[in-house]
């Protein structure tokens, strides 16, 4: 009789293995109300990766982090029209307090651009004081009625940005700049994900803001994920909280915003894009895990030489773990750490020691060799960038091999449907055809310039339309 797979394969159930994974690669649960998450150790490990990769990169840009408070007064909400339009829907609203009913209702941060602001008009005063540049490592709440693990979760981790510029031009650069140089440098080359950078349509961008930009990711079933957001804000927010500054003219000015965000849904496009039928498969630059060793059995000599060459790769500079729990059979801890996707396993038991080798298995590409003791610290390190580039260049060709040209509605809808994306002149599809695709869950994920750059404005001559059904 045949032994039932770890997972549920992915081409039977795309949804199902998505869970499947999570759970027995031990990244999350369920919280105990609706849409929550428990971070598992696993889980958080990699986020503490991705934060650490993310904040270097933020930094670099002279923007500071700082904190502001989880509970916001509902008043400040109303200031922007179009941003509590956009929330209104998501807002979860403390009502009481200590016993008793508040004068004013709080509401849980969904995005802190209303907080943010009322302390920005205070503390930008001259030209001086610009650009004031700012980042928050927080939670927020968006209450989900059809909550998913790290996709979809009423409440996630994330980091946001916002910012106060002098002029249009100050503001549209430092967004793009984010754009590009701190997310889709880190996707591209620490998450090894192709993604595509484009411009969001009217309809899909951020509300309150006057030009969004994003980064979207084809995952394994075919479907989009929007991977991180770079906002222009414009003046909308400064009017709305009077944030001016003094110019060297001696006049006074409304500021030029920004705000930006990537969340824990990176650690669902991470499972979704890389995984396989076997489990995780994490990028060697973002694993906090790149090289286990395993004992085989508990002799000594064996828990003795794996130890030693734990010691050996750390001196290398490869982030190791020692697996020497020799009560637990080898078979469920290589299964174990195969699931949670760490790039390499180096596997030694006592014919490994008369050999001195041991058994190398590479995770991403998969299969096994042998290699001397004394030649692993030498060779891991470029095996280890080989496989980072070949999740790159697999997610790359993923990507082309099931985008299709279409000239059509119907013939977007179709490809789609296939399991694909479709690109289309955005002068054919327009806000009238990416109506039509509603009606069929297909949403325009970004338009693209001819020379697949960012465009500048929305109705450029030659933009093309990215479409696609979502998560």
């Amino acid at each position: 009789m045949a032994k039932a797979p770890v997972l549920t394969p992915r081409a039977d159930d795309f949804p199902r293995w998505y869970q499947d994974l999570i759970n027995k690669a031990e990244l999350a649960d369920n919280g105990p109300v609706r849409g929550t998450m428990v971070i598992r150790p696993y889980g958080y490990g990699l986020w503490e990766r991705m934060q650490a990769e993310m904040d270097a990169r933020i930094k670099e840009t002279g923007t500071q982090n700082a904190y502001f408070p989880l509970l916001i007064p509902q008043s400040y909400l109303t200031r922007e029209a179009d941003h509590v339009e956009g929330f209104a829907p998501e807002l979860a609203v403390v009502t009481h307090g200590g016993g008793k009913e508040l004068e004013e209702p709080a509401v849980v941060r969904p995005t802190s651009e209303m907080i943010i602001n009322d302390y920005f008009s205070k503390w930008v005063q001259s030209y001086r004081d610009l650009p004031l540049l700012i980042n928050q490592w927080a939670n927020v709440v968006r209450w989900e009625l059809r909550p998913r693990l790290f996709l979809r979760t009423t409440e996630f981790l994330w980091q946001e940005g916002h910012t106060a510029h002098a002029t249009r031009q100050d503001a549209r650069d430092f967004a793009s700049h984010i754009h590009r140089e701190v997310y889709e440098d880190f996707m591209v080359n620490v998450l090894a994900m192709d993604v595509v950078p484009g411009r969001k349509t009217a309809k899909e961008r951020f509300a309150g803001a006057i030009n969004t930009l994003t980064l979207e990711g084809m995952m394994g079933d075919g479907k989009a994920l929007q991977m991180a957001t770079s906002h222009e804000l414009g003046q909308n927010f400064a009017k709305a909280f009077n944030t001016s500054y003094l110019s060297k003219d001696g006049t006074q000015e409304l500021v030029w915003q920004t705000s930006w965000g990537s969340t824990t849904r990176m650690i669902g496009a991470l499972v979704m894009m890389h995984g396989d039928d076997n489990g995780l498969r994490v990028p060697p630059r973002l694993a906090q895990v790149q090289v286990v060793v395993l004992a085989i059995k508990g002799d000594e000599a064996v828990l003795a030489k794996v130890r030693e060459i734990g010691d050996r790769l750390k001196a290398a500079g490869l982030r190791v773990q020692v697996d020497d729990r020799t009560d637990t059979p080898f078979g469920r801890r290589a299964v174990d750490w195969e699931l949670k996707g760490v790039p390499a396993r180096v596997e030694v038991g006592p014919r490994d020691l008369e050999n001195g080798t041991a058994m190398l298995a590479r995770r991403i590409p998969g299969g096994k060799e042998p290699v001397a003791v004394d030649r692993l610290a030498d060779v891991l390190p470029a095996l280890l960038e080989e496989d980072q580039a070949l999740l790159l260049r697999q997610s790359r060709e993923r990507r082309e091999s099931r985008t299709s040209d279409v000239s059509s509605t119907a013939e977007a809808v179709e490809a789609v449907g296939a399991g694909g994306w479709a690109r289309i002149p955005w002068a054919k599809l327009g806000a009238q055809g990416e109506a039509e695709l509603a009606e069929h869950a297909v949403t325009v994920r970004c338009l693209v310039a001819a020379d697949g750059s960012v465009p500048d404005d929305e109705d450029a001559p030659g933009n093309t339309a990215l479409v696609a059904r979502a998560y």
